[in-house]
């Protein structure tokens, strides 16, 4: 069975007079090891982000700062979820169809298994529906 979404959360430090870290503590919740990292920051208000999949990059996304919608659609079907906290993880399989919204002043950091590949990516709805539906 293919892989799906899912959230979970990291290990908070500290308290409410000296403020949070949050941390992996050595990537032990990290569902893959790290290859890169990168943030989306100052998107427009009503652009929408992703709009794609991959055909093996695995990626867990965090908003450190703001709202972030984000929509998935793997074989399993389509989920929505809210990240609007830096404790809070959303772990995103290959072969998962991401479509990103933003609010105002919204920071969103990407932990992806994988360098950056133009080959990697599905940019076409239509060919990813064929990849996870192929007909018999």
């Amino acid at each position: 069975m293919a892989k799906a979404p899912n959230l979970f959360y990291f290990e908070a430090f500290g308290g409410t007079e000296e403020g949070y870290l949050f941390s992996t503590q050595d990537a032990e919740k990290l569902p893959f090891a790290v290859k890169r990292i990168f943030w989306l920051h100052r998107v427009p208000a009503n652009h929408i982000r992703g709009q794609h999949a991959h055909l093996t990059t695995e990626e867990v996304l965090v908003s450190l700062q703001g709202t972030n919608t984000v929509t998935t659609e793997t074989q399993a079907g389509k989920q929505d979820f809210t990240l609007d906290s830096p404790e809070q993880a959303l772990y995103l399989p290959a072969l998962c169809w991401v479509t990103l919204t933003f609010s105002p002043g919204a920071l969103l950091l990407c932990l992806a298994s994988n360098n950056f590949d133009p080959a990697d990516y599905i940019r076409d709805y239509e060919v990813f529906q064929k990849i996870i539906r192929p007909t018999n």
